[in-house]
């Protein structure tokens, strides 16, 4: 068999992704290189790997066996870099790491920079995801990290506590809902939103709870950043919900007001989940260990309730 890092490497992304496109590009592959590579992949094995469908691909039972041994090829390689690394110049490697909105927006940004700073031979891809489908791409090999509510079910995963993200309704001061303090999401629902972005795990989040009290949220704009809504907001285009940290951080600068939220899905921990502390490369365990420094010991005690096995 002569399938090389390159090819598990495309193969992953290509399974991830859904389609051959968008495995090419994460791979950093022409479409036609990619695609004659799978090709060689089940030439090579005499089976099918993907079948292909009108609006992408999806893994045949070899091709889910190939995809789970490939992630364990590549994560032992991880693990090796990072460990020779120690002998050389510090940690080296790259994590990859899968947050929700609130995590993304407001929490990740000064963490992270902390921790790069620290290891420069450390480099993170960071994505935006749905609660669920982080735990999934965790428990599945796809991401080595994640930072999920607990609104989702964890599985066997090992958790650790990251922040507290309380959700708030922000209003412009003379809207006729800025004198209450608090509120609950079903008495905004008849109001005119300005939201974030079509895909946004917040957005989808705010809609799924709509949605199980039989109504649509009415989304006169869409924007890509907390900022930018209470901007609007500001001007009375429409009402928001939003985690409250950038709330009161525009409130600093804008004239909005904030009313909490009194569901109590509008509460949420955030947490980090991982397959496995212990199977994650050092550098892996470095950035775990320092994302839940705020909330925990410096050495993470996990949930070993809740554990996925190798």
């Amino acid at each position: 068999m002569s399938l090389d890092l390159t090819d598990l490497r495309l193969f992953v992304q290509v399974v991830e992704c859904g389609s051959i496109t968008g495995g090419a590009g994460r791979a950093h592959l022409a479409l036609a290189s990619a695609s004659a590579r799978i090709r060689g992949m089940e030439d090579e094995l005499g089976v099918p790997l993907l079948e292909r469908e009108r609006r992408g691909v999806r893994t045949t039972p070899a091709g889910r066996a190939l995809a789970h041994h490939a992630h364990a090829v590549l994560a032992q390689l991880e693990r090796m870099r990072g460990e020779l690394g120690d002998y050389a110049h510090g940690l080296k490697g790259r994590v990859r790491l899968l947050a929700n909105t609130a995590a993304l927006a407001e929490f990740l940004p000064e963490a992270l920079s902390a921790f790069l700073e620290a290891h420069p031979h450390v480099d993170i891809d960071l994505e935006e995801r749905l609660s669920y489908e982080i735990v999934r791409s965790v428990a599945e090999g796809f991401a080595d990290v994640g930072i999920v509510s607990n609104a989702v079910d964890h599985g066997r995963l090992e958790t650790f506590p990251f922040r507290v993200d309380q959700l708030v309704v922000v209003t412009a001061l003379g809207h006729a809902l800025a004198k209450k303090r608090t509120i609950a999401f079903a008495e905004v629902l008849d109001r005119e939103f300005v939201g974030l972005a079509a895909g946004s795990a917040l957005q989808d989040y705010l809609a799924d709870h709509a949605a199980q009290a039989g109504r649509e949220l009415k989304v006169r704009v869409r924007l890509r950043s907390f900022d930018a809504i209470c901007q609007l907001v500001e001007r009375n285009v429409g009402i928001a919900v939003v985690p409250e940290s950038s709330a009161r951080r525009c409130q600093r600068k804008m004239a909005i007001r904030r009313l909490r939220l009194t569901d109590a899905w509008a509460l949420r921990k955030l947490t980090i989940c991982v397959r496995r502390f212990d199977g994650l490369p050092a550098h892996a365990q470095r950035l775990v260990e320092q994302l839940s420094a705020g909330s925990a010991p410096k050495r993470p005690v996990p949930n070993r309730e809740q554990r996925t096995e190798p």
